[in-house]
């Protein structure tokens, strides 16, 4: 008859937290933002023009159609032409290339190509969450491989590096 008092105990003191444990369970957001659909519907997305020394002209494209597709997936808001919300805008500062993991031989054994790109974010209905802010993102590859025959997939996994830094900071209101 002990023992069996023994153990009924922890138990329930087990079920009598389980009503406080409910009031602590974590909720989140699935769809990647944290804005309110009831304040902000649109969001106008301008060009994000190459202003850099070195131009590879496909950058901005690749740059601008992720950026596009990632907040159309990622929010409900209408993306548009004329008067928004939300304004995204900004500009390719950097498309830069430098050696790195320098060999005995003082040759490269790998290069990186960075990319920064400027970006204003206005939210016309709170100024507070305005951004202007400059991302950087980089990828290494080995310097036996010519850059025109990796830089078109180089450009599109930093470009996708970059949009999601760019949205975590604006959208994503992190």
């Amino acid at each position: 008859m002990t023992w069996n008092r023994l153990l009924a105990l922890p138990l329930l003191l087990i079920l009598a937290m389980i009503p406080a444990w409910q009031g602590c369970i974590p909720s989140y957001k699935l769809n990647g933002s944290a804005l309110d659909y009831s304040v902000y519907k649109t969001i106008r997305i301008s060009e994000f023009p190459i202003r850099a020394a070195l131009v590879y002209p496909p950058l901005q494209q690749t740059f601008e159609n992720e950026l596009m597709d990632y907040v159309t997936r990622n929010t409900r808001l209408q993306i548009t032409e004329g008067a928004s919300d939300l304004e995204l805008e900004g500009e390719i500062t950097g498309y830069n290339l430098s050696p790195q993991a320098v060999t005995e031989n003082a040759y490269a054994s790998m290069t990186r190509l960075t990319i920064n790109v400027r970006v204003k974010y206005n939210d016309l209905r709170d100024e507070r969450n305005n951004v202007d802010q400059t991302f950087s993102a980089y990828r290494d590859f080995s310097s036996e491989e010519m850059l025109t025959d990796v830089q078109d997939e180089l450009c599109q996994q930093i470009s996708k590096e970059l949009v999601d830094l760019i949205f975590n900071a604006t959208l994503g209101n992190w």
